[in-house]
């Protein structure tokens, strides 16, 4: 997959971007850990004639973290991103910990956006400092910590993805392992040890532990772009209760449950079938 990297830099702060494929724009938010690296999902939005624009978010990759000091900030720079790219419109694609992201840009620029697709979406709290979870991201995701963590996680990745795939399964799923593992080829396997690779959490992901629990439903409630909610009903990273919180807060939005075996929609069995639904979404607006 061709990869065309930037960086753009507005008040003496960078934005670091990716642009993949050519056609209708795609203002696309990764998720946590990620950026504009990242590529689950592009393949098939490319093929139907999709561009999409990856903005590593405030605190990853070369994105300086101080864009980051709230979402309406963030999404400010990101508008003129689109501005430096002569885009007047694009579809949002937010995924997992950069539903906030994708949300307050539809929110805030709703003459910018198209339409909204969350996929696997934070949509209000999610940990917060109670969790156990919570505390140990302050650890291993520490900027002075996290690229020991991301390489002990590629080393083994890449020396045994198949086990180290089936270590991260509870973290992503529901489901017994066992019943995962029915539902994953080769190439998925292949795909997480690829995404794994170019890991890092940098500044960014504490940066999501703050902004994730900033969102409100007032700033769903301002959504007015037409919306495709898409989460798994065995996702266990972000619980199927935030699809239903932004169902129930954005006018315009059509929920769509999966049967896919968990976070990670992209991958598995039921990956034809979730391109197919966001395409076809996409396409009608």
């Amino acid at each position: 997959m061709e990869r065309e990297i930037n960086t753009l830099v507005i008040d003496e702060l960078t934005i670091e971007y990716s642009i993949v494929g050519e056609g209708t724009p795609i203002l696309m938010f990764h998720g946590g850990h990620s950026n504009c690296y990242e590529e689950l999902g592009y393949t098939e939005l490319v093929k139907q004639g999709f561009s999409l624009i990856t903005p590593s978010r405030p605190g990853y990759g070369a994105t300086s973290k101080e864009i980051g000091k709230s979402l309406f900030n963030a999404s400010k720079f990101y508008a003129q991103l689109l501005n430096h790219l002569h885009i007047d419109k694009a579809h949002v694609l937010a995924v997992s910990a950069g539903g906030p992201s994708g949300i307050s840009f539809a929110a805030h620029f709703p003459e910018r956006s198209l339409s909204l697709t969350l996929q696997s979406a934070i949509t209000k709290e999610w940990l917060t400092n109670k969790d156990k979870e919570y505390k140990a991201a302050q650890i291993i995701f520490h900027p002075n910590v996290e690229k020991f963590t991301w390489k002990l996680v590629a080393v083994l990745n890449n020396y045994f993805p198949r086990f180290t795939f089936r270590r991260f399964i509870p973290s992503f799923s529901r489901l017994p392992s066992k019943d995962v593992m029915l539902q994953i080829d080769k190439e998925s396997i292949e795909a997480v040890r690829k995404m794994n690779n170019h890991y890092r959490s940098g500044n960014g992901f504490l940066i999501d532990l703050v902004q994730v629990n900033q969102l409100s439903s007032t700033t769903l409630q301002a959504v007015a772009c037409p919306t495709f909610i898409m989460h798994s009903k065995n996702d266990s990273a972000v619980p199927l209760e935030h699809a239903y919180f932004a169902h129930n807060n954005i006018e315009k939005a059509e929920l769509c449950l999966l049967d896919s075996w968990g976070h990670l929609i992209w991958l598995g069995d039921k990956a034809p079938e979730v391109n197919k639904k966001v395409v076809s979404f996409l396409h009608r607006n």
